[in-house]
């Protein structure tokens, strides 16, 4: 595709994040700060949609994946199961797996999130997103999947995809969150990067092979219902214990 070098982007539009990086002296006098007043209104925009959402489960995956691909299909199945189950199910808002994953929900009567993002070369929220929020900064964006999911369900995907499945595995290496299972879902799009990461990133101590076992590999929609189940039934079981020991202690003093 040709770009137009004027304007920097694909289709002649800079967005708020290639604004945001365009650093300059000027730019952090006149522009930058006042700019942090718009991050703001974006994290209480996001914080006010889903505060009340309850459990909830994200979906990543392709755009690129059309109606006629199993991958929709399944996607579309985990949607529902996932709603059946209690769960709302969240997305990037996109056509391909985001769309499969909230027709899915919103066939069983599930709350259907559909979280979008600013870009050159897309427009809007699928139709099957009952709740709607489009973001200009991917980094606004990434906090509210990971703030209001219990899990990640990662489908085949494109470098969107990568990007939030190693950011969730940092997140869960580091500590910074817990009992929050990732699976990814197609075994054999996943068998190479799977190989890769043992033999070359473990294999010369990059990480441990510990760090391997953060994700679970299936085919299987009840595998990673049950998986979810699970984990959210013993994140709200430390949830419960952690409010007791707080009561207790404001008993005491």
């Amino acid at each position: 595709m040709k770009k137009d070098d004027s304007k920097n982007t694909p289709l002649g539009r800079r967005t708020e994040d290639e604004r945001f990086l365009a650093t300059s002296e000027a730019a952090f006098v006149h522009t930058d700060t006042w700019r942090v007043l718009r991050i703001m209104g974006e994290f209480v925009e996001g914080f006010e949609e889903l505060a009340a959402l309850g459990p909830a489960v994200t979906l990543f995956g392709s755009a690129r994946v059309g109606e006629g691909d199993p991958m929709y299909a399944t996607a579309r199945d985990l949607g529902k199961a996932l709603g059946e189950a209690g769960f709302s199910v969240i997305t990037g808002g996109g056509p391909g797996i985001m769309e499969a994953g909230n027709r899915g929900a919103r066939e069983v009567g599930a709350k259907s999130v559909g979280l979008g993002i600013e870009l050159p070369f897309e427009a809007g929220i699928n139709e099957y997103a009952d709740t709607a929020i489009m973001f200009r900064y991917f980094f606004i964006r990434k906090t509210m999947f990971v703030k209001y999911a219990q899990a990640f369900v990662i489908f085949p995907g494109g470098f969107g995809t990568m990007d939030e499945l190693f950011e969730a595995l940092t997140l869960i290496q580091t500590g910074k969150v817990r009992n929050f299972p990732i699976i990814l879902l197609g075994t054999e799009y996943w068998r190479g990067l799977l190989e890769w990461l043992k033999t070359s990133m473990c294999g010369e101590g990059k990480i441990s092979a510990a760090d391997l076992d953060l994700v679970t590999v299936t085919d299987s929609i009840e595998e990673t219902l049950a998986e979810i189940t699970d984990s959210s039934k013993l994140r709200a079981a430390e949830e419960k214990e952690a409010r007791e020991k707080t009561r207790r202690a404001v008993e005491e003093n």
